[in-house]
């Protein structure tokens, strides 16, 4: 793990703040600066950068677990949400979990003819009523890493007749998931996943999840480059139909970026970013910190330590503030020494 990763990358910074924008790694950066250098010259790139779009939607389908057909390519996670809120008929209730991200909950929020509804994480699935039509959750949460019971949650709504929708933007990248057990997942590719912004996935069921592909263009169409003028008169059979038009630069350094993880295993990766979580929540700890989650999750907080961030920043220690917590991510190219570099510049309680 570190011998890969200390070739990949070389932060100038104790960088601990994944869970706000990853590291990407050396031969994503090469790629993403060829084919600019490229494009700057006149050169032919389109066709070359069309062909990642799709090597990435592969990469990320495997990562994920479900065909390469079931995945939609776009660039935000708030765009994909509208897209499914645009599917619900007035009336429609939405279970989220209290303090979510908005990108996930502001979406059916704007639509003032939904029942928008919210409980705490830890009794979403007790939440679930007949009346709800779509639980839709952080499978991570961005304010505090905690991890939702997601099983729990997808029997709830299946026994109620409800769909999931679970954002997968914390998650995917460190932690194993199956994309394939929920209706709908979503995920934005430059956290966890060590992308360029520009990029971020949507699935869906066999069926196509009964979307109107509301904002599909030209890429949309089951022959794109014969979908450029007038309607789209034969949309793609596959989740393609969704896809927003491409950032293609970003997507040449995505499709290597997710090499990489896949070269390294989510299952290595969880157990390296696992234990330096640990390590750092046994270190705050011990200074009489209170730390949140449980042991589990790659990213930790400590509550009421939101006005260190600046300081640490100062001292090259990136982390960040959230929603009151001090919040810290640990990924593949960090080590032990990053971790103790940052209990060494924390405060005593």
């Amino acid at each position: 793990m570190e011998s890969l990763a200390g070739a990949e990358f070389a932060p100038q910074t104790t960088y601990l703040n994944t869970a706000s924008s990853g590291l990407i790694p050396a031969r994503s950066v090469a790629a993403m600066k060829a084919a600019l250098d490229d494009a700057a010259a006149g050169g032919r790139v389109t066709d070359a950068a069309f062909a990642s779009v799709e090597e990435t939607r592969a990469a990320y389908a495997r990562l994920v677990g479900v065909p390469a057909r079931r995945v939609a390519t776009g660039a935000s996670v708030a765009v994909y949400a509208g897209l499914i809120a645009t599917s619900l008929p007035p009336g429609a209730e939405v279970l989220t979990a209290e303090g979510d991200f908005s990108s996930l909950v502001n979406p059916f929020a704007v639509r003032r003819d939904l029942v928008l509804r919210s409980a705490p994480l830890e009794e979403l699935a007790d939440a679930v009523r007949p009346d709800t039509a779509l639980v839709a959750v952080s499978a991570v949460q961005s304010a505090d890493g905690r991890i939702a019971d997601l099983d729990a949650i997808r029997d709830a709504a299946r026994a109620h007749g409800a769909r999931t929708l679970v954002d997968l933007s914390q998650a995917a990248g460190w932690l194993p998931v199956s994309a394939g057990a929920d209706d709908f997942t979503v995920a934005i590719g430059f956290k966890w996943l060590m992308g360029p912004h520009g990029t971020a996935f949507l699935t869906v069921p066999d069926d196509l999840g009964g979307l109107t592909p509301v904002f599909a263009g030209w890429v949309a169409g089951e022959e794109p480059w014969d979908s450029c003028y007038g309607p789209v008169a034969d949309l793609a059979h596959s989740a393609r139909r969704y896809d927003e038009a491409p950032a293609l630069f970003a997507y040449v350094a995505a499709h290597h970026s997710l090499a990489l993880l896949h070269e390294l295993g989510t299952g290595a990766v969880h157990a390296h970013n696992s234990a330096l979580a640990d390590r750092f929540r046994a270190g705050a700890t011990g200074l009489g910190h209170t730390c949140l989650p449980a042991p589990g999750s790659a990213i930790v907080s400590v509550p009421g330590l939101d006005e260190a961030a600046p300081r640490l920043a100062k001292a090259d220690v990136q982390v960040s503030a959230r929603a009151g917590n001090l919040r810290a991510a640990f990924h593949l190219y960090n080590t032990p020494a990053d971790v103790d570099r940052l209990l060494e510049l924390l405060p005593g309680a």
